[in-house]
């Protein structure tokens, strides 16, 4: 806008950057006095002329404002200039009115323009921007009262649509949340949490390590037909076990002993669940069952676990695994067949009492010489704390797992039909995945706590592949997992092709195998994280609940400025600073000072 120097002079009122300024002194450059007393000097065109002066300070500027909707709507439509407007709108033309009068066009709603010409918009536009004014302000209010309930704890139900997007940032899906900016958080999914659980909105015990994981909630929901007609080696005649932690909800093993052979029987998924069909594809997708502390959510529709559970019928449908084991732990004469068998369902407890008594002791001398030939081949042996954790009611329950010899006589028949099918598998050009595991850069047996928390963490992780390759872990020439395939993706894989070959039907090629495995294996990685991590948090929530508790502690290493410390009632590792240099393996009394459940820490104090 033009501004003729001829009325532009000392003391006049002009507009520089919409702030009024005051005219100080006139010449190649504007000197102007700006509110607070700041003092510029500015080109002719960064200003724009208001009123001539006299002008002697800012603050005479103060005026209320004059009837404009009078104004407007005798002006509805047209155009007039400044000084006019002010006359109308105040009466008089001062430097007040003129800046007043500006206020109310620079605020775009009734007029618009410059101060040359101004225009009275028309009452269409008017009223729509009154109407679009009118909600931004009440979402203002809304949202800082919205924010105020947050502050508060005071939520409202329907606070909890906002609140999902606080949720998505805690669970990993998004990377933003306008509500912790807002409150001035860190936008991160612990902070997400931290904040979810200030607001009332989360119970401090809300384990969202599930969901974080992109983990489904709910078991899969999908009809399950009937069992083909086939037929089935009847080994009902033989006493079968099904041999579990107490509460188990899936078995899907048992154990016989007809003479001397060892018979493993696996519940036939395989025999309700074909190669690619919709149950398959969605049991590929989940990868496995989770096992969280506080419920369990099933690979497959609960209706397949029980009908097909071992021991949850009177009589259960098998893919049952033959095999003898010489005096040298080698493992031979080979069957697998589809059966029927009558199982009874015991604890290790339970089964612990029983191993002096038939055809348990049998089995154990069976599996014995097995684990001496996988010792000699380097196994390693590392035994380490194990717990069970449970949430029952609301309540974390913690219970020390103990060493029993019938925990380690499932364990190794489990491992010698892994092998028996792997060698089956392998002579019969099955396609399968293979478990594999290298060898350690170093290897060693060690004998303490400290030495097995060291030997550990030099193991490299398992894979799966598709030819025979040694386990190292286990002192395996090859193995693959085939007992738990109620569990395991890749296990009821196996059972299909086995079935497969059984029926004398088309084998699912190689790398089509690897395929499905490898997409499996993604799901059940993030099974595992999230298993790790929701066993972490619920042991936190025990010590949190248990601030007087004090337990023995192990340290089994340390570093430049911690040691690590491992709770063997709680299989529990931390990282703390000692004073002085304790020696490893050494014990120390530890009690909860400080859990922080978002972060999944807890600080300890020590007693030494």
């Amino acid at each position: 806008m033009s501004i003729h120097q001829a009325n532009l002079r000392v003391d006049s009122l002009v507009l520089y950057k919409g702030h009024p300024a005051r005219v100080l002194n006139l010449g190649d450059k504007i000197e102007i006095g700006l509110d607070k007393g700041e003092i510029k000097r500015v080109r002719l065109k960064d200003i724009d002329l208001l009123h001539p002066g006299p002008l002697r300070h800012l603050g005479e500027l103060d005026q209320a404002e004059g009837a404009f909707e009078e104004a407007w709507e005798l002006l509805e439509g047209g155009t007039t200039h400044l000084r006019e407007l002010a006359e109308l709108l105040h009466g008089t033309f001062t430097p007040a009115s003129a800046w007043a009068t500006w206020r109310l066009v620079a605020e775009g709603l009734w007029f618009t323009g410059t101060p040359e010409a101004i225009q009275a918009r028309p009452r269409q536009q008017v009223e729509a921007d009154q109407a679009q004014r009118g909600a931004k302000e009440t979402a203002a209010r809304d949202w800082a009262d919205f924010l105020a309930r947050l502050t508060a704890r005071q939520l409202r139900p329907e606070d909890a649509e906002r609140l999902a997007e606080v949720e998505r940032l805690a669970w990993g899906r998004s990377e933003h949340s306008r509500i912790l900016k807002a409150l001035g958080h860190a936008e991160t999914p612990e902070n997400a949490h931290r904040a979810l659980i200030q607001f009332g909105f989360w119970a401090p015990e809300h384990n969202p390590y599930p969901a974080r994981h992109g983990l489904p909630a709910d078991d899969p929901l999908l009809p399950v037909g009937q069992l083909p007609e086939e037929e089935r080696l009847d080994l009902t005649h033989l006493p079968a076990f099904a041999i579990d932690d107490e509460g188990n909800q899936d078995p899907d093993d048992a154990l016989s002993l007809e003479g001397d052979r060892l018979w493993v029987h696996v519940a036939d998924v395989a025999a309700l669940i074909p190669p690619d069909s919709e149950m398959d594809r969605e049991a590929r997708a989940r990868g496995g069952n989770q096992y969280l502390p506080e419920r369990m959510v099933n690979m497959l529709p609960l209706a397949i676990t029980q009908r097909l559970g071992l021991g949850l019928q009177e009589l259960s449908p098998a893919l049952s695994f033959g095999l003898s084991c010489d005096e040298a732990g080698e493992i031979g004469d080979v069957t697998i067949q589809r059966t029927w068998v009558r199982v009874e369902r015991l604890s290790y407890e339970v089964a612990e009492g029983r191993l002096g008594e038939s055809p348990f002791a049998a089995m154990e001398a069976l599996v014995e010489r097995f684990r001496h030939r996988r010792q000699a081949n380097d196994a390693a042996s590392i035994e380490l704390p194990e717990v069970s954790l449970r949430v029952r009611d609301g309540e974390v329950v913690i219970r020390p797992l103990p060493r029993l010899r019938s925990r380690a006589l499932v364990m190794d028949a489990m491992l010698m039909a892994g092998e028996a099918v792997a060698v089956f598998c392998r002579d019969q050009g099955i396609p399968i995945p293979y478990v594999t595991q290298p060898a350690p850069d170093k290897v060693e047996q060690p004998t303490d706590l400290a030495g097995m928390y060291a030997y550990r963490r030099r193991f490299k992780p398992s894979r799966l592949v598709s030819e025979p390759a040694p386990h190292f872990g286990l002192g395996l020439p090859l193995y693959t997992r085939a007992t738990s395939p109620l569990r395991r993706y890749s296990d009821l894989l196996v059972h299909q092709q086995l079935r497969a070959w059984l029926r004398g039907e088309p084998l699912i090629e190689a790398q089509v195998v690897s395929a499905r495995v490898g997409e499996a294996e993604t799901a059940a990685t993030a099974i595992r994280r999230s298993e790790r991590l929701s066993n972490q948090h619920w042991k936190l929530v025990w010590l949190r609940d248990h601030p007087d508790w004090w337990g023995e502690a192990l340290v089994v290493d340390r570093d430049e400025r911690k040691h690590v410390l491992l709770i063997p009632d709680l299989a529990l590792e931390t990282r703390v600073r000692l004073q002085g240099d304790p020696a490893l393996n050494s014990a120390l009394r530890v009690s909860p000072r400080e859990v922080d459940l978002p972060a999944l820490d807890c600080r300890f104090r020590v007693r030494e």
